[in-house]
């Protein structure tokens, strides 16, 4: 059994747990609430940890555009495509979930898609924040909408000096 470590990073919008092994991060989720905060922090000075942390920082302040660090999260074999494929949305751009799942190579396969989507434990990294409705509208993310929209316009501002998206 792996051993997994974990530490937290208070980041401009909100709180983040970070998860990993001695080789990859595994996880990056919103801790919305005290009560999910967990565990003994005697690891959390991991070398893996503080360099995602560093990486994570510097997208925050506009210096990153893609990470870096070695990443890894379990799921079935369609999950790993659709999550390999938000890795190919461009910095500063969006597509449509139908859009997603043409480039999956299914367009019907949109629902499968939006739940594999949603499975990501990798926020923003694996940028599930990208993907957006077929009429250009916020919808689905596990981060809350209002983190979706600042990740959005963030990523516009920095890519296109556009103030806002939405």
């Amino acid at each position: 059994m792996k051993t997994i470590f974990s530490t937290y990073y208070h980041s401009p919008i909100g709180l983040l747990k970070i998860s990993g092994t001695e080789n990859f991060i595994c996880e990056i989720s919103f801790v919305d609430s005290n009560l999910q905060i967990e565990g003994d922090e005697k690891n959390s000075l991991h070398p893996i940890l503080i360099n995602c942390i560093e990486e994570l920082i510097q997208y925050f302040h506009g210096g990153r555009r893609v990470f870096e660090f070695p990443m890894n999260q379990d799921g079935t074999e369609f999950q790993q495509k659709v999550w390999s494929e938000l890795m190919n949305i461009p910095f500063g751009k969006t597509i449509s979930y139908l859009e997603l799942s043409k480039r999956l190579g299914d367009p019907k396969s949109i629902r499968a898609a939006a739940s594999a989507n949603g499975k990501n434990n990798i926020a923003i990294v694996v940028p599930c924040h990208r993907v957006i409705g077929s009429k250009s509208d916020l919808v689905g993310y596990a981060g809350g909408l209002k983190r979706k929209k600042w990740l959005l316009e963030h990523e516009a501002k920095v890519a296109y000096g556009v103030q806002t998206l939405f």
